[in-house]
């Protein structure tokens, strides 16, 4: 029953922080350079500003002119050292150089890891963020899947529990536009998203990457695993290319393989929502008036508060929960 459930959330899928230090030397990955033409590449250079930072804020864009003078105007001067050079140089010192202390290891700051860290500053510094909680009791979500796994019909499919959220998720949206939405700050305009791109982090030894699932709100349970499986096998094999991780309107990040109850996950650029999944544990909890040992995780909601008023992130875990408790709710969602 749910007991065995508990080794088949999808460990594949993790959260890893940017300043996590990959203790496997040096990792210099090709990374793709930023779309923009000559003339806004000329304008940032003479303003200062990395191209790398300008597209973490509209995934999926080509840079313009009016992105990076957006930005420009709201980043202090850094005196024509920009933001990813200043990620890497060491600050000045009229100190002589310290001798190697064989005790530190020193990483370059490259590849996946050198724009994890820049999407995530963007982030931090540009969106307030709020995150909400959520702890419910999911035993008829762990009983399905045990269910789902003698299904002799699902045969060749691994159906966990990420998918079953990630179903609740793409459902949920729909009811809450608001999440699946996008501050565009240069236009002045608020631009809402009628197809869910959904993202699932994903650590890997390169560092963390978001892969997307395109048109996520389309598929059906079955298609949803599949999905998530394939971005598993992926980005754990380090071929998760850069087009693939372009194109998401919301994230989901699963602490819970780490053994971790909840988190305050950081949003990715240009997104309005990302939900942690929390650990799956057997807990007493209080059930049709009685004490019952009950399978029990926590979701953690973090939102864009420009975008989403706490009443609408409510509404949203709950419509989540909703289909957790009582995978049937489902059938009553659209």
């Amino acid at each position: 029953g749910s007991a065995t459930l508990a080794l088949d959330v999808d460990t594949a899928m993790r959260e890893a922080a940017p300043h996590d230090i990959v203790r496997t030397g040096p990792i210099d990955l090709p990374v793709e350079r930023p779309r923009s033409t000559p003339p806004v590449r000329k304008l940032a250079k003479d303003l200062g500003v990395d191209l790398v930072l300008v597209a973490a804020a509209h995934p999926g864009e080509t840079v313009t002119r009016a992105h990076v003078e957006e930005f420009a105007a709201r980043t202090p001067a850094s005196g024509g050292v920009s933001a990813s050079d200043a990620l890497s140089a060491p600050p000045a010192s009229t100190v002589p150089p310290a001798a190697p202390d064989p005790r530190v290891t020193r990483t370059p700051i490259r590849g996946v890891r050198k724009h994890t860290a820049a999407a995530m500053v963007q982030s931090a510094f540009t969106a307030p963020h709020a995150t909400t909680f959520l702890t419910l009791d999911v035993t008829a979500t762990t009983e399905l899947l045990a269910s789902l796994k003698t299904d002799r019909a699902l045969d060749g499919h691994r159906i966990g529990l990420l998918a079953i959220v990630a179903k609740a998720v793409c459902l949920a949206l729909g009811r809450t536009p608001a999440l699946n939405a996008k501050w565009d700050e240069a236009n002045g305009e608020i631009i809402e998203h009628h197809y869910v791109g959904l993202g699932i982090a994903a650590a890997t030894d390169r560092g963390l990457v978001v892969p997307v699932i395109a048109d996520a709100d389309r598929l059906d349970l079955v298609d949803l695993a599949d999905a998530i499986a394939e971005l598993a096998a992926t980005a754990r094999a380090g071929r998760t290319a850069p087009a693939a991780m372009t194109g998401g309107t919301f994230s989901i990040t699963n602490v819970g393989v780490f053994g971790v109850d909840a988190g305050t996950p950081i949003l990715n650029p240009g997104e309005a929502g990302i939900l942690a999944v929390g650990a799956l544990r057997r807990t007493p909890w209080e059930h049709h008036g009685e004490i019952a040992l009950r399978d029990v995780l926590t979701l953690s909601l973090s939102f864009d508060h420009r975008l989403v008023d706490g009443a609408e992130a409510a509404r949203f875990l709950t419509d989540v929960a909703g289909v957790l408790r009582e995978p049937g709710r489902a059938m009553l969602l659209r």
